[in-house]
């Protein structure tokens, strides 16, 4: 590990609304684990849900804290082997020099989720960015990939957008297949955020014979248009539900994916839903949603199926931007130092850009 820096930049996160760009010494990497140099880490809802004290980070009287502070931030985070402790490089199939992207879990492979290869669930769950010493995440000059993680290379042909967004749109790719779109479908994606612009890419793929997206800002529908959306509607222009409703004779969607994250996205995918339809849930909410419950059961038996991470879509993603069938272009609007991370959260939190990055 030579001609490495003996100090780092790193944001930090100490508790809501307290987050501060440190400096620390360069992380040296243990048994079965890489030193890599940060290329981008973008910044996702989740950071700015965090940073503000959301309940589903910092706890509420129905739920414990799950964040362990001090820990530095980020998940989406890609970058290049730098160094390696002991047996790592063979424990990975990397070398130095090339760049890699871990997965933002770091499962535990002990607990029944793990041993069922259900790692995505893993009980103890530690995910980049979020759990002091377990997983410091990659808003840094270098951070350290664990033992556990699962990590994937990434080839010379993909661009620095497109390898700041695998992350993202292994998660877009996963909400999609817990979908199972078929060919006769009318597909109904509520939110063209940074998320919502890889599930419209990826359900273009499955070419359903009706895609409508739904957002409220006019730049990000011009942009699901140009992604392959066949209709854009504004819910705040027009009436959403009636209209999905007339182009499907009064029935409504077959498939409703929420990806708002905004709890009116989820009553009006409810009520715009057909009888025996499938709802996917994909958002983190910065606050409780309350709906009635009555119209999953017994007025329209839906069937409703979460969505967590990007499990086993990694090199899905990676191909897909290597073949061209995925682009990145018009998603990365912003792109900023680590030292301007204030201004980097402000205008994710403000909805002024799409995807945000920062580079060390």
């Amino acid at each position: 590990m030579q001609n490495l820096p003996k100090e780092i930049k790193r944001l930090v996160n100490h508790g809501p609304k307290d987050y501060r760009l440190e400096r620390a010494p360069l992380p040296e990497p243990g048994s079965n684990e890489l030193l890599v140099k940060v290329g981008a880490c973008g910044i996702c809802a989740s950071d700015v849900h965090c940073h503000h004290g959301a309940p589903m980070y910092w706890g509420s009287d129905s739920q414990p804290a799950w964040v362990k502070t001090p820990v530095v931030v980020g998940h989406e985070f890609y970058g290049t082997v730098v160094g390696y402790g002991p047996g790592a490089l063979e424990h990975f199939n990397v070398k130095v020099g090339e760049r890699v992207i871990a997965e933002q879990i770091v499962p535990c492979n002990k607990c029944r989720f793990c041993q069922d290869g259900k790692y995505w669930m893993c009980e103890k769950h530690d995910i980049y960015g979020f759990q002091r010493e377990d997983a410091d995440g990659g808003m840094a000059d270098y951070m350290i990939f664990k033992p556990n993680s699962r990590v994937h290379r990434i080839p010379d042909s993909l661009t620095h957008e497109e390898c700041a967004l695998i992350e993202p749109f292994a998660c877009a790719v996963h909400a999609v297949n817990r979908a199972t779109i078929e060919f006769n479908d009318v597909v109904v994606l509520a939110g063209a955020g940074p998320l919502g612009l890889g599930m419209i890419q990826a359900t273009r793929l499955k070419n359903p014979k009706l895609f409508i997206v739904l957002d409220t800002v006019p730049a990000r529908l011009e942009l699901a248009r140009k992604l392959g959306a066949d209709l854009v509607i504004n819910p705040l222009e027009e009436d959403a539900i009636s209209k999905v409703k007339q182009l499907t004779d009064g029935y409504g969607c077959d498939v409703y994916i929420e990806a708002t994250g905004n709890p009116a996205g989820v009553k009006q995918g409810l009520q715009m839903i057909r009888k025996l339809g499938r709802y996917v849930e994909f958002s983190v909410f910065g606050e409780e949603t309350t709906v009635d419950w009555s119209i999953i059961g017994d007025r329209k038996e839906l069937e409703v199926r979460g969505s967590h991470l990007g499990p086993h879509c990694y090199e899905t993603v990676i191909n897909f931007f290597a073949r061209k069938l995925f682009t990145a272009e018009g998603v990365v609007t912003h792109t900023l130092p680590l030292e301007q991370w204030e201004q980097g959260f402000a205008m994710a939190a403000s909805g002024e850009s799409i995807k945000v990055l920062l580079v060390p």
